[in-house]
């Protein structure tokens, strides 16, 4: 869960602006270059790829009509929101698909950038960038097959104005996934007292539980803003074990898939947000 992004709306006079969490940003750049240490901080999430990617992977292939042997997601254009060190882009490369990694902490693109060059595949296919979701509407109008955006909207200042913005990039009938965390007593408990004060899994101060996000909410502003929730899973971490399950209960983590409404879809007020909207979403983003 660890993860970084803020999502400012500001007036339009100071739209031109961009506004990041400065301290958030000093928080996370002390931890930049130990994204592949499977062993430190980010072990969680590096464990986590073990049901996301899948996830994702059979998610999208039950939808489509094409499989490419070896490289089942080969031509899928892919938007890793908040990409950090690269943890879940390059498992999404090497199923073939080709992956635009954004991240607003140039630290974190330079272990992106420096890891994926091991590989000559990965290389090709994945393209990292110093940048803020703001900069991606505003040069990619409708250009992703799907967004990615694993454990980052618990740290979105305005969520609706997040999900506008992933819709301005998505193509018609593109997928959306989200991995976020629960906003209740147990998640309080086992995600901050337990997980930041007394195990350690992710450092302390990572987690703000007033901007946890439950399923239903989510549910809601994504339905009312030209999206159709498909799947809404349970995930369970066992700290133990360092693994990571699906279960039923959405109490502490879960994931969303959700698909954006066609061409011809609905045609209500929220779909197509207006100038001002894509200038007020300007963000930062730093998870994996």
């Amino acid at each position: 869960q660890l993860s970084l992004f803020r999502l400012t709306v500001r007036r339009p006079f100071s739209a031109s602006h961009s506004s990041v969490d400065l301290e958030e940003i000093k928080k996370f750049q002390l931890l930049a270059h130990k994204w592949w240490d499977e062993e430190g901080e980010y072990a969680a999430l590096h464990s986590m790829n073990d049901i996301r990617v899948p996830f994702i992977r059979d998610t999208l292939l039950s939808m489509s009509h094409n499989y490419h042997l070896g490289s089942p997601l080969s031509g899928v254009k892919i938007l890793d929101v908040g990409c950090g060190g690269g943890l879940l882009s390059e498992p999404l490369a090497r199923l073939g698909a080709s992956v635009t990694g954004i991240d607003p902490l140039e630290d974190n693109i330079r272990t992106a950038d420096q890891h994926k060059s091991f590989d000559p595949v990965l290389a090709k296919r994945i393209q990292y960038k110093s940048s803020s979701l703001e900069e991606i509407v505003e040069e990619s109008m409708e250009t992703f097959d799907v967004i990615v955006a694993s454990e980052v909207v618990e740290h979105v200042a305005d969520l609706e104005m997040f999900i506008k913005c992933c819709s301005q990039v998505l193509k018609p009938e593109g997928s959306l996934f989200i991995t976020t965390i629960n906003k209740t007593q147990l998640s309080y408990v086992l995600g901050i007292v337990v997980a930041e004060k007394i195990m350690g899994i992710v450092p302390e101060g990572t987690h703000e539980w007033e901007k946890f996000v439950p399923p239903e909410e989510l549910e809601h502003l994504l339905e009312s803003n030209g999206f159709s929730v498909k799947t809404v899973n349970g995930m369970l971490y066992n700290p133990l074990w360092g693994s990571w399950s699906w279960m039923e209960n959405t109490s502490l983590n879960y994931a969303v898939h959700a698909v954006k409404s066609g061409a011809q879809g609905q045609s209500g007020p929220t779909d197509a947000p207006s100038e001002t909207d894509i200038q007020q979403c300007s963000a930062t983003a730093g998870t994996a």
